[in-house]
């Protein structure tokens, strides 16, 4: 779940809904300088259901007695975070096996980047048992899609690297946009010669930011998901679950423009 502070409420977005932006930004993705993902549909796919592992949880989140709303995705425990992500690739090899390796690496990407020593020693050993797990997944898959005439190309370590980079950039600003990240910088974003950074700032509205340098076809591009809206902190479990049943959703709209327009 993420969490945009909107005043006096909250706005409580889910997983799956931020990564539908995510899979809007790989469709419009791509110009004269940031070339269109390759293969389009599966890497659009692992864009928009990179998170699918929360999207049982965040039917029914669970309560935060420490912010009086659901635990948001850098609040959960870490063993609920390393299970939904466990689920992740696993629920997805059904639809579309390429689509499951980008997940995978994407998950196995997150939880490299943790710092083990900070971690009790048994929170330190389950993510390595994690990260085994996805590595022994990604050998197989790539073993199986490279006896594929189809999907042979797809699994070059050029291409794969570059298809996952494409997948943490598009979440990145999709995160960016959700939370108002504004000041921040897309790191190592693939283009036709190399890697660049993208800049992130505030746009000229509320829900808009700025980016340069531009990776979109579009001069301009409106995205869209669902949440749901929070009055404020709750007292319990019974109270969130209430709230959620009442507030029902709305449809928030966000917008990504080059900056200086």
């Amino acid at each position: 779940m993420l969490l945009r502070s909107e005043g006096p409420s909250v706005l409580a977005i889910p997983q799956q809904s931020h990564a539908w932006i995510s899979g809007q930004l790989a469709r419009a993705w791509g110009n004269d300088r940031f070339p269109p993902p390759e293969p389009w549909e599966e890497v659009c796919l692992a864009a928009e259901q990179h998170d699918i592992g929360m999207a049982g949880w965040d039917r029914d989140p669970t309560f935060n007695p420490e912010t009086g709303l659901p635990y948001s995705f850098l609040e959960l425990p870490l063993e609920v975070h390393l299970g939904l992500w466990d689920a992740a690739p696993q629920r997805l090899l059904v639809q579309s096996r390429y689509a499951a390796l980008l997940v995978s690496m994407h998950g196995a990407r997150l939880y490299g980047r943790r710092n083990l020593e900070q971690l009790a020693p048994e929170q330190a050993d389950a993510v390595r048992s994690y990260l085994e797990r996805q590595q022994a997944l990604q050998r197989g898959l790539i073993e199986a899609l490279s006896t594929d005439s189809v999907s042979r190309p797809w699994v070059g370590d050029q291409t794969l690297q570059r298809n996952s980079q494409l997948v943490w950039t598009w979440d990145f600003l999709s995160l960016a946009v959700c939370l108002d990240w504004a000041g921040r910088t897309a790191r190592d974003v693939p283009t036709a010669r190399d890697a660049v950074d993208i800049e992130i700032e505030r746009g000229p509205r509320p829900g808009t930011l700025a980016l340069d340098p531009w990776p979109f076809r579009a001069h301009a591009i409106s995205v869209r998901c669902d949440g749901r809206r929070l009055a404020g902190r709750l007292e319990s479990a019974q109270e969130l679950a209430a709230a959620l049943g009442v507030a029902g959703g709305e449809v928030i709209e966000f917008e990504f423009l080059p900056r200086n327009r």
